[in-house]
């Protein structure tokens, strides 16, 4: 029996999850991400050794599970995560893809490259320290990124006698502030990661939180790819012609489908173009199906010879994206050098690339307290602000707010291929809505 669309979207929905942890100086995410790594029995005998080895090195008793995630000789020796690390695991319930990301404000940049993907972000504070400036840069960072779940873990419980009254009032503060972002859903977990508080196993000194620990939350999180309410798109990355005997008239156009399904008999259009036609065919791995969605990669073929060439956006006739070369966006830059007005940069987007200039940048966003600084002039590393950009050609552009995929871009220095600048088109936020709460526990649920 073949898999529908609508099994496939719960099978993925229930087997993945894509999640990145944030958290100030301090706080002690990479313990939380290594007390869950190693009580989730995801750590290699030998991993284990090698970190025990390391503690024992530094006259500890224990081993620090921090040193699982910090992998960098210098983030071992300052105690601090530079870099993204992403980790892969699994339990019975399901398979993580986790991004462990930097604290720092000088970071900022590396949480953004790790959140860009994230179905949930895992913001940590410590409870004697409550909500600070970056815990507020974290939340806006990932309401920025449309990242529909937002966990906060309040960590070190055990520092504060696990005091119920500390938890409350830090979890009401982050989740109204997050609230006014936009952020749809957000689950506050009171955890010890050094103790082992709440992250895998529930605690024996907070019987008044009667919520998910945090493996918990992560195996049971709805994650919803809604496949056949997407707005397809297919980025062409290659056209196949193969000229052969076998093949003479063949000519299809292969990538991987960003969002939304394609079907047999289907009237599409080419982008920028313009051009219509109806699909033929789709080829998946050397067989012919009627219908296909995203993730897949797949060839289609069109009833017409469409000029058709890497760059250009396959999609439905009915559902076409507006084409524009006047692009308005919220952009991270990511390079050292600044991104100023007038600048000559290059624009990729989906498969295509073209060239573009920087006409203004109306706003740097500070993320301290989200208000904006008009008309800076230009953005330095780590800057969040909001940029207009012309294109030398059109491009089909969804709104990021519609699709991470489709409404994404990054800047690059065409003078040697250096990423500079990665877009969100679109407004900043999501509008503030009422706050999803789980109310099947008994206990603190935000």
């Amino acid at each position: 029996m073949s898999t529908t669309i609508e099994q496939f979207a719960d099978l993925s929905a229930t087997t993945l999850l894509r999640f990145a942890t944030a958290g100030s100086v301090d706080d002690g995410k990479s313990t939380l991400v290594g007390r869950l790594l190693h009580d989730s029995k995801s750590v290699l005998t030998d991993q284990l050794e090698a970190v025990e080895a390391a503690s024992a090195k530094r006259g500890q008793d224990a081993p620090d599970l921090a040193l699982l995630t910090d992998g960098l000789r210098a983030e071992r020796e300052q105690g601090i995560t530079i870099d993204v690390a992403y980790r892969y695991f699994a339990t019975p319930r399901r398979r993580f893809i986790l991004a462990d990301t930097p604290g720092h404000v000088q970071y900022t940049r590396n949480m953004v490259t790790g959140a860009s993907t994230a179905d949930l972000a895992l913001v940590l504070v410590d409870a004697r320290n409550g909500v600070v400036e970056q815990t507020r840069r974290h939340a806006a960072v990932a309401a920025l990124l449309r990242v529909p779940h937002v966990v906060l873990a309040v960590n070190k419980m055990d520092l504060v006698g696990y005091e119920e009254a500390v938890f409350a009032a830090i979890a009401e503060e982050f989740t109204t502030y997050a609230a006014e972002l936009g952020v749809p859903e957000i689950t506050a977990i009171p955890i010890s990661a050094l103790a082992g508080d709440n992250v895998v196993e529930p605690s024996a000194h907070m019987d008044w939180y009667g919520g998910p620990t945090v493996l918990e939350h992560l195996e049971t999180v709805p994650v919803s790819h809604d496949l056949t309410g997407c707005h397809a798109r297919l980025p062409v990355q290659y056209v196949i012609r193969p000229q052969t005997a076998e093949h003479p008239d063949y000519r299809g156009y292969a990538g991987q489908i960003a969002a939304g399904t394609f079907r047999v008999g289907e009237s599409v259009t080419v982008l920028p173009s313009g051009r219509t036609s109806t699909i033929s065919g789709i080829d998946l791995l050397g067989e012919s199906v009627d219908v296909a969605w995203t993730p897949q990669s797949v060839t289609l073929l069109l009833d017409d010879d469409v000029d058709i060439s890497r760059g250009d956006l396959i999609v439905p006739s009915g559902d076409a994206p507006a084409t524009t070369q006047d692009v308005e966006a919220t952009v991270c830059h990511v390079a050292d050098q600044p991104l100023a007005v007038g600048h000559r940069v290059l624009l990729k987007h989906g498969t295509r690339t073209v060239k573009a200039i920087v006409k203004d940048i109306p706003s740097r966003l500070t993320l301290d307290d989200l208000s904006l600084h008009p008309h800076p002039g230009q953005l330095v590393a780590n800057d969040i602000g909001r940029v207009k950009i012309r294109t030398a050609e059109p491009l089909p552009l969804d709104s990021y707010a519609d699709s991470r995929r489709t409404g994404a871009f990054i800047l690059i220095d065409p003078a040697d291929g250096t990423t500079l600048t990665a877009g969100m088109v679109g407004e900043s936020f999501a509008s503030p809505e009422p706050v999803k709460t789980d109310t099947d526990h008994d206990g603190w649920d935000f």
